[in-house]
């Protein structure tokens, strides 16, 4: 029998700009979806941490994130 002692999963995540409206306002949405995106990962419990967060000379957001994978115990990971 195995049981999982920790998991965490590593994503990078771009957060595009809309092409659909005016650059100024796309800006905009794009820093409220990065700040949406934080705050569901707390609202959500979900253990997590942040290691990079850098803006794109286009405007547009990466994200490099580790965070709990399910409802598994995180170990050493976010330390």
């Amino acid at each position: 029998m195995k049981r999982v002692q920790a998991a965490c999963i590593c994503q990078t995540l771009h957060f595009l700009l809309k092409e659909d409206v005016a650059r100024d306002y796309a800006l905009t949405l794009v820093k409220q979806e990065v700040e949406q995106y934080k705050k569901g990962l707390d609202q959500k419990h979900i253990q997590h941490k942040i290691l990079e967060e850098t803006a794109q000379p286009d405007g547009s957001i990466l994200v490099k994130v580790i965070k709990q994978y399910n409802a598994s115990p995180v170990g050493d990971y976010l330390d």
